[in-house]
Order: structure tokens, then C-alpha cells, then sequence
């Protein structure tokens, strides 16, 4: 039986009012802060107990061996897995010689806070030492979404009814010792026992610095803290320093009424290429400048850039509370995942945890970056910059793989491929595509031509060159791609996905158009009129299955034509499939593990009618059993389009609770950021009816009998505008920037600065519900708890 943490239903912040050390790993995950540089997992200041200890800095990895029964060509030999780095959020108390521990004693009260708007971890505690001197223990921690490099916590003790001798032991520790992780391969165990080898240590009256280097992968880190002490007349600081541990002590008598304070100020950087000594400086550097902020200034500008994020993101629900924290939360998490990444990428569960060894995957540029084009579009064109400065390497695994252009990693942090199961990784060839989809996404959004003629340019070619080899002309005169992988992972090495085939095809349309606009640009990349040429042709005859028989879309050549699994005979406690079924099994049969014929049809919806969506909607529902946390967005997205406005908002609920609810069971090792961003998605796509298309701004928006009303703002190149969907309209807000014309239902609707539209939302036709697989109906979102 699995439990999940109790957390209370608030709009701006999730609470936690009692401890829970059986769902302590869990927790850490959610109270994790972030700025897509700089990760630190909600862990208890003390350090002990913990589920998982966890720091992290954006792409410190180390290379690990990739284990094969049987090796073959072009199989990756090294993969790579984040490191936990120098934990700097360790503060040790001591009462009266008594060790602060929650496990020991009495703890009268324990609640913790993440206040959303303020960008801010609190936590308050009354315990009662094992002698019985009770003490109020406050702490506030912060990962600055402003300065990148800094993270900062205050920490207050305070005795309740008798005097007490304190002593606080602020520390920097590596190396830390990390609990054994199930069903993991015990090579990389080996190469992660203790992967810091110290390169420098030192200390300072009020502070210290650790330097460490990563023993295989090469990188340097460093990592360092300053203090500020508030304490009583008489009491002592000291500091010490070994190769794995900086420590600043404090000991001090207080009296009932006293308190003492003590504020941590951290800094951490990391190089491939620099030396110690200028990393040193840099990291320095940083600390004084943070320490020059101050905490209360570094409290302000994070709360400011916080007040002007929610202005251009905020979801708004009437009628269900839960889901209206859930959504909010998981937009907070995807901006800490992306917000200061710059030049690195965004891994698949931020930096809240080490799952999947820390790989960013495709989810992220066709999830996570539909978010971010909308509300922090800089973030978006940092991700994009970050996979074409790992072109090099794509590249390189195209010519191994005798293909042209670039084969972009299955699963990376580097940019070299690290899976070893390359039916589901190589194979999976649509993550190509997938970059050039958010490309076009951060342009329609943006319309920043500098980046068009640059990074997205050079992006969309060499994707388009991957297709045209990847792909052949058949004798019929189509084109067709076989033998690849689409996003169902339950179907394997298919011929002519759909969605991998129209994602080619917008892909190979986009390169062309772009090197048209742009002729100076695609010289400089080796394109000609004849390399573009192919790339329409190959566009124009693009294949794309079709069953008549049933009148629906095979999600690839023969689908349709598989024997159907027997869910009648499958079990609950039996999925996901994978960890009971062979692959061999599932590869053959009709079961779809996420959304991709699905996905399809919400990314390339202007590849199929009305009636084919609702057709294929009806027939891909009862097969999908949403193995995979990316589903229930895009299941929401289409359920909504065809009318099914329940099962929208049950997928909804499902997207949006994932991680706070622990639906997945495996929230423990980090956030499932693509879903995070998915419950944005299955709101506003959804419910919302947004569509960006090249040259406008589309909604048809529906509203759910659940709700009484759902508001969203998001910013479209410069503007920022408010939708509110009501069951009968629509009223559209432009708050900011210069006048837009935006559509509503195919109708064109002229928006002035500060402007307000009213347009009726036409009545909808109703349909049979769709069922889904036994015992895999969505979790239905309800009103609280």
C-alpha cells in the first residue's frame, strides 16, 4: 500500500502541518527549490533523518559504464548520471549537548511551507529535547530565481520556558553517504560511491569553501558559505575545515525571550574547461555579492520576480480548490526547473531529484517548453541553445549510425547518448523532431527573427537532413520512414508511425520556409536550392497510414491489424506492464503505454478532420493504459477538442496531482516535470482551446461542468493577455503591450491596449463517454479533500 504526504488544499503555497517519516522522500522532492542552475532537495536542515539527501548542479555528472548481455555497433559505451554535489543546507543543533532530531525526543510541532509567490521553504518546529527542554526552531530557505548562483537560509532557535545552551554547526559536507537504491546496476553504485576527490578546502572567520572534482567526468565544483551570527553577549563562533567538511560553530547560553539567528548565504559554480583557482574566485565572488544583498534583499527581488512571473502565467479556478493549488505548483516547479538553466538543459525531473539518472529526454521541448514559450520565452531559447551546442555530438552519432544531419540522444545530460536499449532509445528518432516542433512553438510565440536566422535555423536543418536519410521515396511515389520508434513505448521499431511521420513532415516544411527567409543563413550552413528542394518533396509525399476498414488512424503500418491485449486478464497490481510483461509481448499487440496517435493529433491537428479526431479518440481510449506520466495531458487536450469535457477534466486532475498525490509511486527520486507542465497544458490547450499556428492566435475554449470558471494569462510575443472561459463565453483582456488580433472559434477578434472582447462559446455536441481500459480510468479530479 502506498502512502503520499498529507498536504493542505491553499491557493499560493502547499503545507505540510505534521511530519511523515514513511513518506519523508516524497516530501523532499516536493519541498525542493530550484533555478534550473542550482537544485536542493526539502530536506530537514539537521540532515538526519532524510529520504533521499540531494544537491545538484545543473549538468555535473559522472560517466558510468552502460551494461550489455550482448554489445553491438553503434551501442553507447558510457553513460552519465547527476552527481549529489556539496550539500550546503546541513545545520546541526545541539540543546543542552542533546542533537536536534525529530526521531528522538518529543516533537510537539513540525509544519512546513512553500510559498509559492514568495519563492520560499519555511519551516517552524517546537520540540522538547530527551532532558525536556523545549525550543521553537525556525528556518527559511531560498534558491535565488535572480542571483543564479546563490541560495541562502535563515535559521532561528529560540527556548520556550528554561534556559539552554545551544550550539549550531553550519556545514559544507561531500561525499556524503547516499541509501542503496533499488534494482540498480551495481556498476553504477560503484561509480558513484564517494565521486568527489577534494581539490581545495579552506576556511574563514565566518565562512568556508570546499573545491571538488568529479573523479571520471573530469568537472570542477566548488561550493561555499558566509554567515551573519545574531547572538547573545558572550557566546563563541569558530570555524574548521577538512578535505570533505567546512564547519562554522556557534555555541551560546540563551535565555526564555532570546533567540539566536543565524543566516547561511551559499554559493556554487562549476566548470568544464576553467581552472581552481578561477572557479574559486568566481564562487567567491558570487558569496560576497549575495552577501552584500543581504537576506532580506535577497528575500525582496525573488518575491518581485515572482509578482511579475504569476502576472504573465497565473492559472485561476472557480470551483475545484485542489486542483487550483495543483496547477500552480506545478507551474512553480517548471519555472524552477528552466529559469536560470541558461545554456543547460532541463532534465525530466528538474533538479529535484535523481531520477533517470538526471537525463533531460524529448518530453522536455514538446511539454515543458509548450509552458515556457508562453510565459518565459528566454528560458525556452536558452533550452534550444543548449541542443545546438550539443550538434557536435548529434552529428557525430548520425555518421556512426550512417545517417546525414544530427540524431539528437534519446536520453542525455552531456549530449552523448546514454541509453542502452536502443529499440526504445536510438530508434526513437522522433526526438529530432521534436526539437524542431519547439522551435516553431518559440517563434509563433515570440517572433524573434534573430533566433529564427541562428539557433532555430541551423536546429531545423539538420533535423530535416536526418529525415530525408532516415526516410525513402517508395515506389507509390510516397514517402515513408520504417523501422523507428514513436512515443508509445509498448510499440517498437514500426513502420510509418503517424506521429513521428507528420512531426518529419512539419520538421522538413519548416526547414525549407526558414532557408527561403533566410538564404544568407542557410548558405552559411551548406544548404542549396536542391538540398531545400528535397526537403519539400519529401514534405508534399509524406505517408501517412489510414485504416478504412474502422476509420481511424494505425498509429503505425498494421496496428490495427495486432491482436488485441486481453485486459480482462491483466490485473491492477499489474501495471505499469512493462515491469510484468516482456517487451516481445507488448510490441506485438494492440496496448498503447502514453498518448501518440494521440499526441499527433494534438500537436498536428491540422493533419486530421473533426470527425477522424473524434473517430480516433474513441478507438486509441479504451487501449491506452497511461503508463507513462506524459499521457493524461495530451488524452486531456483531445478529450476536450471531441467534446468528452468530463473525461478532460478527470485527466486534468490526474496531470495536475501527480506528484503532490505521488500517483506515480516514484515521486520519492524527483518531479515529473512533463506532466507538471502538462497540467498547464491540459488547462489551457485543453479547456482553453489555445492553438498557436504560425501567424495567429487560436482558442476554443470549453469549460468543464465541473467548473464555474477557469482564467489564465500568458504572454504572446510582448503582449500580455487574460482569457475567461465561463460556461456560455469567452471575455479576452489584453493587459499589456500593443494591440493584437487573436481568433475565437475561426473568428477574428481585435483586442486595443487595455482592451476587453466578450464572444459566446458556441453549444457543444454531445457524445458517448469513452471507456478506458479496465481499472485504468483517469483518477477523477474532485473539490478538495
Amino acid at each position: 500500500m502506498f502512502r503520499h504526504p498529507a498536504f493542505s488544499v491553499e491557493p499560493w503555497s502547499v503545507t505540510e502541518e505534521s511530519l511523515d517519516l514513511d513518506v519523508l522522500a516524497q516530501s523532499e522532492s516536493v519541498f525542493a527549490l530550484s533555478n534550473g542552475h542550482l537544485g536542493l532537495r526539502g530536506n530537514l536542515d539537521e540532515g538526519e533523518p532524510h529520504g533521499l539527501p540531494g544537491t545538484y548542479l545543473n549538468s555535473v555528472y559522472e560517466l558510468r559504464p552502460l551494461p550489455y548481455a550482448e554489445g553491438g555497433f553503434g551501442y553507447p559505451e558510457s553513460g552519465q548520471t547527476i552527481v549529489n554535489v556539496t550539500n550546503g543546507k546541513l545545520i546541526r543543533l545541539l540543546v543542552d549537548d542533546e542533537p536536534f532530531d525529530v526521531r528522538y525526543g518529543e516533537l510537539v510541532s513540525h509544519r512546513r511551507v512553500l510559498d509559492l509567490r514568495a519563492g520560499l521553504l519555511r519551516r517552524d518546529v517546537e520540540w522538547k529535547s530527551p532532558a525536556g527542554a523545549p525550543v521553537r526552531v525556525r528556518s527559511t530557505r531560498l534558491v535565488s530565481l535572480v542571483e543564479r548562483a546563490i541560495a541562502a537560509v535563515c535559521f532561528e532557535v529560540e527556548p520556550l520556558d528554561q534556559a539552554v545552551q545551544v550550539v549550531l554547526q553550519s556545514e559544507l559536507v561531500a561525499n556524503e553517504a547516499l541509501p542503496a537504491r533499488p534494482a540498480e546496476d551495481p556498476r553504477a553504485a560503484a561509480a558513484l560511491h564517494q565521486p568527489l576527490e577534494s581539490e581545495e578546502a579552506l576556511s574563514w572567520d565566518t565562512g568556508g569553501m570546499l573545491v571538488h572534482r568529479v573523479k571520471r567526468s573530469g568537472l570542477l565544483l566548488a561550493a561555499a558559505m558566509e554567515h551573519v551570527v545574531e547572538a547573545p553577549a558572550g557566546s563563541e563562533i569558530s570555524t574548521e575545515c577538512s578535505p570533505d567538511v567546512a564547519r562554522l560553530t556557534v555555541i551560546g547560553r540563551l535565555q526564555p525571550g532570546e533567540r539566536l539567528v543565524l543566516t547561511k548565504f551559499l554559493a556554487y559554480g562549476w566548470s568544464a574547461m576553467r581552472s581552481r583557482p578561477a572557479l574559486h574566485d568566481q564562487v567567491r565572488g558570487a558569496l560576497q555579492a549575495a552577501r552584500h544583498t543581504g537576506w532580506e534583499g535577497l528575500c525582496s527581488e525573488q518575491e518581485r520576480f515572482l509578482e511579475e512571473f504569476w502576472d504573465g502565467v497565473d492559472v485561476e479556478l472557480d470551483g475545484d480548490p485542489e486542483v487550483q493549488q495543483a496547477v500552480r505548483f506545478s507551474i512553480f516547479h517548471v519555472l524552477q526547473a528552466g529559469a536560470r538553466a541558461e545554456g543547460r538543459p532541463i532534465p525530466a525531473k528538474g533538479l529535484t531529484g535523481p531520477g533517470y539518472d538526471g537525463h533531460a529526454f524529448w518530453d522536455t521541448e514538446v511539454y515543458v517548453l509548450a509552458l515556457l514559450s508562453l510565459c518565459r520565452p528566454d528560458a525556452v531559447a536558452d533550452a534550444l541553445s543548449w541542443r545546438q551546442a550539443t550538434l557536435p555530438a548529434a552529428r557525430a552519432r548520425a555518421r556512426q549510425l550512417n545517417l546525414a544531419g544530427a540524431v539528437f540522444p534519446w536520453r542525455t545530460i552531456n549530449g552523448a547518448e546514454c541509453s542502452a536499449y536502443w529499440p526504445a532509445g536510438t530508434a526513437a528518432f522522433h526526438i529530432g523532431a521534436g526539437i524542431a516542433h519547439a522551435v516553431l512553438r518559440y517563434l509563433r510565440a515570440t517572433g524573434d527573427e534573430e533566433f529564427a536566422a541562428g539557433t532555430g535555423l541551423e536546429l531545423l536543418v539538420e533535423t530535416a537532413r536526418l529525415w530525408c536519410t532516415l526516410g525513402h521515396h517508395h515506389v507509390d511515389g510516397t514517402f515513408r520512414i520504417d523501422g523507428v520508434t514513436g512515443p508509445d513505448e509498448y510499440s517498437a521499431l514500426s513502420d510509418n508511425n503517424v506521429y513521428t511521420n507528420l512531426m518529419a513532415e512539419q520538421n522538413l516544411r519548416a526547414a525549407a520556409e526558414g532557408c527561403a527567409r533566410h538564404p544568407a543563413a542557410a548558405r552559411a550552413l551548406g544548404v542549396d536550392d536542391e538540398e531545400a528542394a528535397s526537403w519539400r518533396d519529401a514534405a508534399r509525399d509524406m505517408y501517412v497510414p489510414y485504416d478504412a476498414r474502422l476509420g481511424v488512424h494505425p498509429q503505425a503500418d498494421g496496428f490495427t491489424d495486432h491482436e488485441a491485449w486481453d485486459f480482462a486478464a491483466t490485473d491492477a497490481e499489474q501495471y505499469p506492464l512493462l515491469l510484468h510483461f516482456p517487451y516481445f509481448d507488448l510490441y506485438r499487440k494492440q496496448v498503447v503505454k502514453q498518448a501518440d496517435l494521440l499526441l499527433a493529433m494534438q500537436l498536428r491537428g491540422d493533419a486530421f478532420t473533426p470527425e477522424q479526431k473524434a473517430r480516433n479518440v474513441e478507438y486509441y481510449e479504451p487501449i491506452t493504459v497511461r503508463d507513462s506520466s506524459l499521457s493524461a495531458c495530451s488524452q486531456a487536450v483531445m478529450a476536450a477538442e471531441t467534446g468528452h469535457l468530463d473525461l478532460a477534466y478527470d485527466y486534468v486532475g490526474e496531470s495536475s496531482l501527480i506528484d503532490l498525490d505521488d500517483l506515480e509511486h516514484n515521486t520519492s527520486d524527483g518531479l515529473h516535470m512533463a506532466s507538471l507542465a502538462g497540467a498547464w497544458i491540459s488547462l489551457v490547450e485543453g479547456l482553453g482551446g489555445l492553438r498557436l499556428h504560425e501567424d495567429r492566435l487560436l482558442f476554443r475554449p470549453r469549460l468543464s461542468n465541473r467548473l464555474h470558471g477557469l482564467r489564465f494569462r500568458l504572454i504572446y510575443r510582448a503582449r500580455r493577455l487574460e482569457v475567461d472561459v465561463r460556461a456560455s463565453e469567452a471575455r479576452y483582456r489584453l493587459l499589456a503591450g500593443d494591440e493584437l488580433t487573436l481568433f475565437h472559434y475561426d473568428a477574428a477578434l481585435h483586442l486595443d491596449p487595455g482592451g476587453e472582447e466578450r464572444r459566446a462559446i458556441p453549444p457543444l455536441v454531445a457524445r458517448p463517454r469513452p471507456r478506458q481500459p479496465l481499472g485504468r480510468e483517469p483518477r477523477r479530479a474532485s473539490r478538495g479533500r
